[in-house]
């Protein structure tokens, strides 16, 4: 059996925006469906809002988000989640935080840290926080 973790991150009618800006950090493209394509509109204001989007890019940024319709409570909390990504080379670490910074708060600057040649964390324009390193074999 093989399983594999994704990523879901939850916005309020900002998931598009978000999966579009992740897509163009990762060098991919999203795939959106809207609770209108699905048929599944509850308040017609939100008939564009996303249902269900992910981002796949061919390196392995991988991610999911939607927008929580107004009818479900939704509060993204303090220091509720990381997400964590870990790269193979100092080289592509680089290229996305490059990515994500646009607009971020760095809470941490890329650099060298104890268990990692390059470590770094920031919390992106959307408040999804990430936590990016370089793996080592242990």
């Amino acid at each position: 059996m093989s399983v594999q973790t994704v990523v879901h991150l939850n916005f309020r009618g900002e998931a598009r925006e978000a999966l579009e800006f992740y897509a163009g950090v990762a060098g991919s493209e999203p795939t959106i469906v809207t609770y209108e394509d699905l048929g599944a509109v509850g308040d017609p204001a939100e008939a564009k809002q996303v249902m269900w989007g992910e981002v796949a890019a061919p390196g392995g940024f991988h991610l999911m988000a939607f927008d929580v319709p107004a009818a479900r409570a939704f509060d993204r909390g303090t220091e509720s989640f990381f997400v964590s990504m870990r790269g193979q080379t100092p080289e592509e670490v680089t290229a996305l935080w490059e990515g994500l910074a646009q607009g971020a708060e760095v809470r941490q600057p890329l650099g060298p840290a104890p268990w990692s040649p390059l470590y770094g964390m920031l919390t992106d324009r959307f408040g999804v926080t990430w936590v990016m390193d370089v793996a080592v074999q242990h």
